[in-house]
């Protein structure tokens, strides 16, 4: 928000990890609304922008890391071409999120989700045409959905088009309210020239029934809504199959992960954690991680100067020592002397065997995310030596 004449409005669900506690005396321009029950997604968010006053607001996810130059950029973009606007987001590891653009969920195009076909024909017209997988990820593409994660709206088309439906209480609310804007005339864009680093599996397991459930819900409101009652029911029909099939195959990949996880508990850790920061950062880092009780087998601090301004998109020049090490388990990168833009842009050409964490330097933290179906991890600094 550097050079951006904006507010920032935070409304917490009932969180029960304390947050309250942490952050009652922090962040003073922030505008906390506290909830006493968990509302849901849409109702909250609409909470939020009854009382928001810029000219366009911005639907954000807390489990997102933005690059600073990101607000300008999209700003600059929708001014240009009077539209609402989605990004480009990468998980924890730096993986494409194919999320980041969709097609609207007819009932084929629901089905051919759920049941498997768009994973199995990824680029495909018609069995892929959920994710878009045919549109490259590196263009700006007019869309139809925007992802809830990152929606940059205009103030003035939501005027029109009204906020979100509450009848949805997570999942297809940012499908029906992309549906609505394109329906008043406005269109939808996937923003590429920018990425987001959004972490995954933080409210809801991917994978699990539970979530099979939830999508399901939502879909059927969706098509109900805005494809007639008689479709609304076929849906149904088939969509029950899908979830018998995809719960069946979810309880099958839990089971061997537990026992893969259970078998990897047995065997210690080992490997080469790398710091990219300065050397004060890297003393705060392993002052961080000497708190928390955890014992690296070795630890290297890299020159931050080795992952700035690198030309990723035609030849990714990471730092030598890291690509052929095969040493090398972990990279924690700080930000402070390394920018989250020269982070954003540098993980997705790390090698996949080596995990990513993120120091914060704002909040003495250290974050990362290695799986989108499992909750993060986190190492805060203690309130008694903060």
């Amino acid at each position: 928000m550097k050079n951006i004449d904006g507010e920032i409005i935070v409304i917490d669900n009932n969180s029960d990890d304390d947050s309250f506690l942490f952050f009652q005396n922090s962040f003073s321009e922030v505008h906390f609304i506290w909830n006493k029950t968990n509302n849901g997604f849409a109702k909250a968010n609409n909470q939020a922008l009854k009382i928001a006053r810029g000219d366009n607001i911005l639907f954000l996810n807390p489990d997102t890391i933005i690059p600073e130059d990101c607000f300008e950029k999209c700003i600059a973009f929708i001014n240009q071409n009077n539209c609402a606007l989605g990004i480009k987001m990468l998980d924890g590891s730096g993986n494409f999120l194919k999320e980041s653009k969709r097609a609207f969920p007819s009932p084929a195009t629901s089905l051919f989700k759920l049941f498997g076909l768009a994973k199995l024909f990824p680029h495909s017209k018609i069995f892929g045409k959920y994710h878009l997988g045919y549109l490259s990820e590196n263009e700006n593409h007019e869309v139809d959905v925007l992802a809830g994660a990152f929606m940059m709206i205009p103030k003035s088309i939501l005027n029109t088009v009204g906020s979100f439906d509450e009848d949805f209480f997570m999942y297809g609310e940012d499908i029906d309210l992309s549906f609505r804007i394109q329906k008043a005339g406005f269109k939808n864009f996937y923003y590429s020239e920018s990425s987001i680093i959004h972490f995954k599996g933080e409210s809801t397991k991917k994978g699990t029934l539970n979530y099979v459930k939830m999508f399901y819900k939502a879909m059927s409101i969706f098509v109900k809504k805005h494809y007639g009652s008689n479709r609304s029911w076929l849906f149904g029909f088939f969509i029950h199959i899908a979830i018998f099939i995809r719960a069946s195959f979810s309880a099958i990949v839990r089971l061997l992960k537990f026992n893969t996880v259970k078998q990897n508990k047995t065997e210690p850790e080992s490997g080469t954690t790398v710091i990219a920061g300065s050397l004060h950062e890297y003393n705060e880092v392993t002052e961080l991680l000497n708190q928390a009780g955890i014992k690296e087998k070795l630890l290297l601090r890299e020159d931050p100067a080795g992952f700035q301004n690198l030309d990723t998109t035609l030849s990714p020049d990471v730092p030598e020592n890291i690509c052929s090490d095969k040493d090398i388990k972990k990279i924690i990168f700080c930000e402070g002397t390394l920018s989250f833009k020269d982070i954003i842009e540098t993980i997705p050409v790390i090698p996949k065997h080596i995990s990513i964490q993120l120091f914060s330097n704002g909040c003495h933290a250290i974050i990362g995310s290695d799986d989108r179906n499992v909750a993060g991890n986190f190492i805060l600094k203690s309130q008694e030596s903060a």
